[in-house]
C-alpha cells in the first residue's frame, strides 16, 4: 500500500539544516503558479524527503459543511487516495476535529496513548508521534490543519518538529483560500451580500449541530435548502433537541444573515404585555408608557423573528400573530399608524399542534400559516449512534471553555450510550459539565458519571447487564470488532473493572482479558 521511497529512518535527527531545506523547497513550490491541490501535494513531499516526515495531510475546513475535508494526503496509494475524499473531521472530533476547535497544535509522543485518534485511513504507525496544527486564518479561524507523523520517536525532538509544522501552516495560509463554492449555502452569490461576522456564524451556526446518523443528515440537508428561501419554517421536537440551534443556523446561513435575528418565547409574558411586546407602543398608550417603544417585529423587519414555544400562546395572541403574517402589516399599542415590516418567521414548539387544533387550543388557520416548512427534531434516544461524537464534541467545547484538556474513559462513554436522556442534548451537555467540573486530571471516567449522575448510570448499568453474553456463548470470540469491544466492556463494568471477574463472566482466562483490553485500546478508570 505504500508508495513511499525507501529511506532510512534509524538515527534520524531534526536538524536545523534540514529544515531550512525544506523550507527552501516549499517556498520554491509557492512562489510557481499551480493548482492548490499540486502545491499542497508537494508541500507535504517537502516534509517527507526532507524533514523527515510521513503521512503528510492538509485538511482544509468547509464552512457550508462544518467539517474539515482532506485536501492533500502523501504516502497512501490510488485506491486509499480515493477514499480519503469522502473523509470528515467534524470540529471536536479526533485529533484534527480538536485543533480545529481549540486552535492550538497538538503533538503526541505516542498515537496509542491517545484515545482521540480515530486513524480513519489505516495509515499510522502506532509506535510513532503524530504532530497536527492549525492553519491560521485571517479572521482568527483555522483554514484547516495540517498533519504530518515523524519517523523517530524521541519525544525530545517534538517542540521542534511542531514549531517547524507551524511555520509550515503559516505559509501555506498565505497562499490557500477558504474552502467555498461559486454560490454559499443561501444560493445568493458572495458578491451581492456581505458576508456574517465569522465569529458570530461559528458560534451560531452549523458549528454547533452534530450528528452522522441518518435523520440528522437529512435534517442538515434540508437546513441548507431551506436556508436560501423566506419561507416560514416551524421547528418542532422535545425540550432539549436543540429547536434554537436550527433556527440560528437558517437565520446565519441566509440572505438575513447580516439583518437582526430576533427571539421570543411566547411564554415568557402575560397576555396583558405581549402585544406591547411583539407590536411595541406610542408614547402614553398605558399607564407607564413613557416614551415610544419598538416591538419584536419592527426590531427583526429585514432579518428573522424567532417564536419559540408557539404552541404554548393563547388564542387572544394567536389572533393578533395571525394578521401580521398574513399582510406584514401592524400598529404600535395606541397608535393608528400601519407600519410595514419584512420578516422572515421560524417557530418552535414541542407540543403535538394537531391535537391542540382539534382540542381547541390552537388556531388551525396559526396552524396552516406557520407549517409550511416542517423541521422534525429526533430525540437523542432515537440517535444514539450519534451519542460518541456528540460527548466528544461536547467535551472540547468545554476543555476550551475551562481552558485545560479533557478526555472521556471507553466506561463512561459506554455508560452515557446506554441511557435514554429524557432531557435530551441539554441533560447529556449538563450531566458532562458535572463530571468535567468534578475531575481533577481532566479524566471524565464511570466513577465520576455514577457519582453526579444516579440516574443514568443506574439506568444505563441495568441496560449492560441485560445485554451481557452468558459464559458459554463468550467463548471462541475473537472478533476485534464494535460489538466484541462493547461486550468486553460490559463484562467489565458489571464485574466492577477486576479483570479477573470479567474473564469469568466471558468464559475466558484473566491474561485473555488484559490482553484484548490492550488491543482494544480501552481505557480502565482508575479507582
Amino acid at each position: 500500500m505504500n508508495n513511499l521511497p525507501i529511506v532510512d529512518r534509524v538515527s534520524r535527527h531534526f536538524d536545523l539544516s534540514r529544515q531550512f531545506t525544506a523550507l527552501h523547497k516549499i517556498s520554491v513550490t509557492l512562489s510557481r503558479s499551480l493548482e492548490t491541490g499540486q502545491t499542497l501535494l508537494a508541500i507535504i513531499r517537502a516534509l517527507y524527503e526532507n524533514a523527515d516526515m510521513q503521512y503528510g495531510m492538509v485538511c482544509l475546513f468547509d464552512k457550508a459543511r462544518s467539517a474539515l475535508f482532506i485536501e492533500a494526503l502523501y504516502g497512501a496509494d490510488s485506491e486509499m487516495e480515493k477514499k480519503c475524499k469522502n473523509v470528515r473531521y467534524r470540529i471536536g472530533e479526533g485529533i484534527l476535529g480538536a485543533v480545529m476547535s481549540q486552535r492550538r497544535s497538538l503533538a503526541l509522543p505516542r498515537i496509542s496513548d491517545d484515545p482521540r485518534f480515530l486513524d480513519r485511513l489505516n495509515l499510522y504507525d502506532y509506535s510513532l508521534p503524530f504532530i497536527s496544527v492549525p492553519i491560521p486564518g485571517s479572521d482568527g479561524i483555522p483554514l484547516g490543519v495540517l498533519a504530518a507523523q515523524p519517523m523517530a520517536a524521541g519525544e525530545d525532538q517534538l517542540p521542534a518538529a511542531t514549531r517547524f509544522l507551524e511555520m509550515v501552516a503559516n505559509l501555506i495560509c498565505q497562499t490557500v483560500r477558504p474552502v467555498e463554492h461559486p454560490c454559499d449555502v443561501t444560493g445568493a452569490p458572495k458578491q451581492q451580500r456581505g458576508t456574517p461576522r465569522p465569529l458570530v456564524k461559528q458560534r451560531y451556526g452549523f458549528d454547533n449541530m452534530v450528528g452522522s446518523s441518518r435523520s440528522m443528515r437529512r435534517i442538515f440537508d434540508m437546513i441548507h435548502q431551506v436556508a436560501k428561501w423566506d419561507t416560514t419554517v416551524l421547528v418542532r421536537g422535545e425540550s432539549g433537541t436543540g429547536k434554537e440551534l436550527i433556527a440560528n443556523a437558517i437565520h446565519y446561513n441566509s440572505p438575513r444573515a447580516r439583518e437582526p435575528f430576533v427571539k421570543f418565547n411566547c411564554v415568557a409574558l402575560p397576555d396583558t404585555l405581549l402585544e406591547s411586546e411583539l407590536f411595541g407602543h406610542e408614547k402614553g398608550a398605558y399607564t407607564g408608557a413613557v416614551r415610544q417603544r419598538k416591538g419584536r417585529f419592527e426590531l427583526a423587519d429585514g432579518g428573522t423573528l424567532f417564536l419559540d414555544e408557539i404552541g404554548e400562546s393563547s388564542l387572544s395572541f394567536q389572533g393578533k400573530l395571525l394578521r401580521i403574517l398574513q399582510e406584514g402589516e401592524m400598529e404600535r399599542v395606541g397608535g393608528d399608524t400601519t407600519i410595514k415590516v419584512n420578516v422572515r418567521i421560524i417557530a418552535a414548539t414541542n407540543r403535538n399542534l394537531e391535537e391542540e387544533v382539534q382540542s381547541g387550543n390552537f388556531r388551525e388557520d396559526l396552524y396552516y400559516r406557520l407549517n409550511v416548512m416542517q423541521i422534525n427534531l429526533p430525540p437523542l434516544r432515537k440517535r444514539q449512534e450519534d451519542i460518541v461524537e456528540l460527548t466528544q464534541f461536547l467535551i472540547a467545547k468545554l476543555a476550551a471553555k475551562q481552558g485545560r484538556d479533557l478526555r472521556i474513559s471507553e466506561g463512561a462513554l459506554c455508560l452515557l450510550k446506554n441511557y435514554s436522556w429524557p432531557g435530551n442534548v441539554r441533560e447529556l451537555e449538563n450531566c458532562l459539565e458535572r463530571a468535567s467540573v468534578m475531575s481533577k486530571e481532566g479524566l471524565i471516567d464511570r466513577n465520576i458519571i455514577v457519582s453526579n449522575q444516579r440516574t443514568p448510570a443506574r439506568q444505563a448499568t441495568q441496560a449492560l447487564r441485560r445485554n451481557l453474553p452468558h459464559p458459554q456463548s463468550a467463548e471462541g470470540q475473537d472478533d476485534d470488532d464494535l460489538d466484541d469491544r462493547q461486550r468486553l466492556i460490559a463484562a467489565l463494568e458489571k464485574s466492577g473493572w477486576v479483570q479477573a471477574k470479567a474473564a469469568r463472566l466471558l468464559g475466558m482466562t484473566p491474561r485473555q482479558v488484559a490482553y484484548r483490553i490492550q488491543n482494544l485500546n480501552i481505557d480502565i478508570p482508575r479507582l
